[in-house]
């Protein structure tokens, strides 16, 4: 259902029994990291009008992987840690293969 780099790939998945009958497929939530137990590659120095998925693409080389750095830097809002230039990002390792 989501590709190899997703945030939800080892996710599980569930199932709600409506009262209907009818079998709802679902995911399990989610629960964040701790960034300070992702292990780290580098650091990113945020630009004026930077986004997080331009750094996952200089950094990590996917854009797609904007999450992982979200984790790894305590983020529950990715918008924050662009807001400011001259803020310093962990970049995590990347994911096994």
């Amino acid at each position: 259902m989501f590709a190899q780099n997703s945030r939800y790939y080892n996710i599980p998945d569930l199932t709600y029994t409506a009262p209907s009958g009818q079998k709802i497929r679902y995911k399990a939530r989610r629960f964040l990291p701790e960034g300070r137990s992702l292990p780290l590659q580098s650091i990113a120095i945020v630009a004026q009008s930077d986004r997080l998925d331009l750094i996952a693409y200089r950094t990590l080389g996917n854009p797609e992987l904007a999450w992982r750095i979200a984790d790894a830097n305590d983020a529950m809002d990715p918008f924050d840690l662009t807001a400011v230039p001259g803020r310093v990002l962990g970049i995590p390792r990347p994911l096994p293969s």
